[in-house]
């Protein structure tokens, strides 16, 4: 199971920190995914990362204002989100796959929360 929390409403340049909390699998065996999907738009790869949390992955519409992490003690894995701007509105999913690929492919992905919206809007 993957829950996601800490979405909500921000003015755009504020800040957001989602977070994804998976139960029910070995933490350390899957990579994670955040992927997001606006209204009349595809689902996208926003960034992943490895089971191991060495390795990180992201979008060029996120490098530079995104950050990714995990935490393996808690089984929670955070996306930092500064310098939010209107484009980033979307319903943010994430996503846990088996193994330790960092490739933001959505399909390849296996379970999947239920999403968190998040609108950056005056």
């Amino acid at each position: 199971q993957l829950v996601e929390s800490g979405g909500g409403l921000v003015q755009p340049g504020g800040s957001l920190r989602l977070s994804c909390e998976v139960s029910g699998y070995s933490f350390d065996s899957y990579s994670i995914g955040w992927f997001r999907q606006a209204p009349g738009k595809e689902r996208e790869g926003v960034s992943c990362i490895s089971s191991s949390g060495g390795r990180k992955n992201y979008a060029d519409s996120a490098k530079g204002r995104f950050t990714i992490s995990s935490d393996n003690a808690k089984n929670i894995v955070y996306l930092q989100m500064n310098t939010l701007q209107p484009e980033d509105t979307a319903v943010y999913f994430c996503a846990a796959r088996f193994g330790a690929t960092i490739f933001c492919n959505a399909p390849a992905f296996e379970y999947w929360g239920q999403g968190i919206p998040v609108t950056v809007s005056e």
